[in-house]
């Protein structure tokens, strides 16, 4: 919906960073990557839409997994500081680890785990 705030969100929790853009005004179109990712995955954002309510139990969302327990903590309470928190931190059997759930200015929900068979931490 606004996507000047978006691009600061997922640099403020994700460590992205514009990898390209094209279009201006309401037709602007960013590319994200995580640093030394972009030719690996990208997240695309438009601006404009509308914000998504996002029922609790809904489960629905995008996932980045972490290197420590302390980084998922660490995100946790930057998200509490800046009123989007969704899920608190919360231990899950295998294989879904340890994680916090953010939500973006869209209303997007972003998870941030450690201990799933992927992400930094794993093999």
């Amino acid at each position: 919906a606004d996507l000047e705030k978006s691009i600061g969100f997922y640099a403020r929790y994700c460590s992205m960073e514009i990898v390209m853009e094209h279009g201006e005004g309401d037709k602007r179109v960013v590319w994200l990557a995580s640093p030394g990712a972009g030719d690996r995955f990208v997240l695309v954002l438009l601006g404009g839409g509308v914000v998504r309510d996002q029922a609790e139990g809904d489960m629905t969302h995008y996932g980045f997994g972490v290197a420590t327990r302390e980084e998922v903590d660490r995100i946790a309470a930057l998200a509490k500081q800046d009123g989007c928190l969704h899920w608190v931190p919360r231990d899950y059997a295998p294989p879904t680890g340890y994680l916090c759930g953010v939500k973006d200015p869209t209303g997007y929900i972003v998870e941030f785990s450690y201990g799933q068979p992927l992400g930094p931490h794993a093999e």
